[in-house]
């Protein structure tokens, strides 16, 4: 009992809903502070009951917007990542236990800079997928803490807010656009150790030919070339060349300085990926194996976004 009357009357000191009077609003308002006027001074029947239409729409207005967003849940369907500066998709899944809503608009109540977006029928049957536009000013784990419902149903005079704790974190990679020539001077690379060439014991191109070794797979006897020389002999072929690059990050670097040097550094690893490097990473005292493909990108991707931010691995 004593629970429940706290919880209560923490309900009524933070409350999660906002009551906005909208511009249409406003000018209702004044219409029927007008009309009360003319009726107190003429005495007219008719007058009154204008009034009283006007004043029992207000109540309507304020009994169906919180009906709309007192029974809505929300869920958010985020990215797998987003990139600093570049709009990216957010969805929100929105139910309801029974009934319909409408006019329903979600947004993130969170810096995050987000359009919201709006669905004009909300049903117990089924979910109502609805799509934001938003975009994050930097690069990181952006923690998103809450998001709001508001709806101007039914005749818009008011605009009904409710705050949905809902708490998920955006990881966004660092602004695309920095793509660095590795291998022209003059032009500003990442720091990082590079390492290419070719060994004996591959599978590229033939480099000798030896005695087969006693107990040596017979598989790479070259049995023309042994038929020659009355011997068993192998075939030793090269490995193939595999390029290399090792790029560091310092984590320690003032913010604004470390937000250029992963740009940078994505954009240098997304070139080198593309070259047929394999490319790999050192933020601090992470460190990221060198690899290659769209998945290992995303490695990158996901390491420089953390970089100064925690754990960067």
């Amino acid at each position: 009992m004593l629970r429940a009357a706290v919880a209560t009357l923490r309900r009524w000191m933070n409350p999660d809903r906002v009551l906005r009077v909208t511009p249409m609003g406003r000018v209702y308002l004044v219409l029927t502070l007008g009309v009360g006027v003319g009726a107190l001074n003429t005495g007219n029947n008719l007058l009154y009951l204008v009034l009283a239409f006007l004043l029992s729409s207000i109540i309507v207005s304020g009994v169906l917007s919180e009906r709309v967003v007192r029974d809505l849940t929300v869920r958010r369907l985020l990215p797998d990542g987003a990139f600093a500066h570049e709009p990216f998709p957010i969805r929100y899944e929105l139910r309801r236990r029974r009934g319909h809503a409408f006019a329903v608009a979600v947004r993130e109540a969170s810096t995050l800079m987000n359009a919201g977006a709006f669905a004009a029928v909300v049903s117990a049957a089924g979910p109502t997928v609805v799509r934001a536009t938003a975009l994050a000013p930097r690069r990181g784990p952006w923690a998103l803490a809450a998001v709001e419902v508001s709806t101007t149903f039914p005749f818009g005079i008011f605009e009904k807010k409710r705050t949905i704790a809902l708490a998920d974190t955006l990881l966004v990679y660092p602004r695309r656009g920095f793509a660095c020539e590795v291998s022209t001077a003059g032009q500003r690379q990442v720091p990082g150790d590079a390492s290419s060439g070719a060994a004996r014991g591959g599978t590229a191109d033939v480099a000798d030919l030896r005695e087969l070794v006693p107990g040596e797979d017979a598989r790479r006897v070259h049995w023309r070339r042994s038929a020659a020389l009355g011997k068993p002999v192998v075939v030793v072929r090269e490995r193939e060349e595999r390029r290399q690059h090792v790029l560091r990050v310092d984590p320690t670097t003032p913010s604004e300085a470390l937000d250029s040097a992963c740009e940078a550094a994505a954009g240098q690893a997304r070139r080198l990926l593309a070259d047929g490097w394999s490319v790999g990473l050192e933020v601090g005292g992470a460190r990221l194996r060198p690899g290659s493909g769209a998945l290992h990108e995303r490695r990158l991707l996901a390491a420089l976004a953390l970089a100064g931010y925690g754990d960067a691995g």
